[in-house]
């Protein structure tokens, strides 16, 4: 049975048992149930249309797990009387259940497990060794969510930005485990932008491409870190950036300008620059403006910090990193980037290693730490003043 095939289905199943009125995390265990008759049945009957056939079995295990129960009657009666939910329908369903597994009730931790069970159709056990848990320990954090969820009711449009904040931590998680979570995030996406016409879904999945693009330069063959100013090129894909591009264009030419849009064009003016020294950071620096303009994210601020420091030098890069709270994540590597690039290989290098120190990898800390060791010989091999 093809695996792809079914994660694709999974969402659409759920939805349309939760539109005849299961609630949502009966309707998630039925549709796993269905999936297992679906694997011993299908490879020697393959049905003609999979979708129904999954809703129909799904609908089956739903109402025999609840028999016992006296809403049992009421709810065969009401699908009795109501035509059965058309196939055609699963566009609705499956953006319903975008929105019922990011709903504002749950944590953001919790709408990323659930929307990675329940859309992306990823066992409970794919999803704790991606973010490096126990299996019990992120089968209770979906259980809870589930519950969390079960008699919510969309009466009014979901919240598309809370969407696309849940699937931007998808990405952001990267790879660990069996499951490329950027990769995940970025199907997902795509989902997403054929269910919805919004230019923030465009803006998200261009961002997404373009990032993804320079994914293989980003390490060396050990995972090494390797910096945005060291990477090869000619590893970058591409055929990513040029669909990242052409998304980006699409969604700009709409004018209603988005964090997701602002981010992608800053990442848009990296691609498209051949070395460092011929990135357009004056543009970058711009786009940076309007990007902390629409949303308060001190990161976008540290960032653009940088970006200042490359386009009017590193003592305006500092004079710009002056302005904001030391205690941000990052902070002292970007600190000991424009010190050195300001000449203070000494300061520098303290800020190295005062990075190392927090950082939250062992790739990044060694890479903070070599930093540091780097600047500590050549200041050791300088002559005094």
């Amino acid at each position: 049975m093809d695996e792809g095939l079914v994660r694709s289905l999974t969402p659409s199943v759920i939805g349309a048992l939760v539109r005849r009125g299961a609630d949502f995390a009966a309707a998630e265990d039925a549709t796993q149930e269905a999936l297992v008759e679906a694997l011993r049945r299908w490879p020697s009957d393959p049905p003609r249309d999979p979708t129904a056939w999954l809703v129909t079995v799904a609908w089956r295990k739903f109402l025999d797990a609840t028999r016992a129960q006296t809403s049992r009657r009421e709810r065969e009666l009401r699908v009795e009387r109501e035509p059965a939910a058309p196939v055609g329908s699963a566009h609705d369903d499956t953006l319903t259940l975008y929105f019922l597994c990011t709903h504002p009730s749950l944590t953001s931790a919790s709408a990323v497990a659930l929307t990675l069970r329940a859309v992306a159709g990823l066992s409970t056990r794919q999803i704790a060794e991606a973010y490096l848990v126990p299996e019990a320990t992120m089968a209770q954090r979906i259980s809870r969510a589930k519950r969390t969820v079960a008699g919510v009711r969309l009466d009014e449009p979901g919240d598309v930005g809370t969407v696309l904040r849940v699937l931007y931590l998808v990405f952001n998680e990267g790879f660990s485990g069996d499951v490329d979570l950027a990769a995940e995030a970025i199907r997902l996406t795509r989902q997403l932008a054929a269910l919805v016409d919004h230019e923030e879904v465009l803006g998200l999945l261009a961002l997404m491409l373009l990032h993804h693009a320079r994914r293989e330069a980003r390490r060396t063959a050990d995972g090494a870190v390797v910096p945005l100013a060291e990477q090869d090129r000619t590893r970058w894909d591409t055929a990513a950036i040029a669909e990242g591009v052409a998304l980006l264009q699409s969604a700009l030419a709409r004018d209603r300008l988005g964090e997701y849009q602002a981010q992608a064009a800053i990442a848009a003016l990296h691609a498209d620059a051949r070395t460092t020294a011929e990135t357009d950071w004056v543009q970058i620096v711009e786009w940076y403006d309007e990007l902390v303009s629409l949303t308060p994210n001190p990161v976008a601020r540290l960032n653009r910090a940088v970006a200042v420091g490359e386009a009017d030098g590193a003592r305006a890069g500092l004079a710009a990193l002056d302005e904001l709270d030391p205690g941000l994540p990052r902070y002292a590597a970007v600190a000991a980037h424009l010190h050195e690039r300001d000449g203070d290989l000494v300061t520098a290098a303290a800020l190295y290693a005062e990075a190392a120190r927090a950082a939250t990898s062992a790739a990044e800390r060694d890479h903070l730490v070599l930093q540091a060791a780097r600047l500590n010989q050549r200041a050791a091999a300088s002559p005094a003043p």
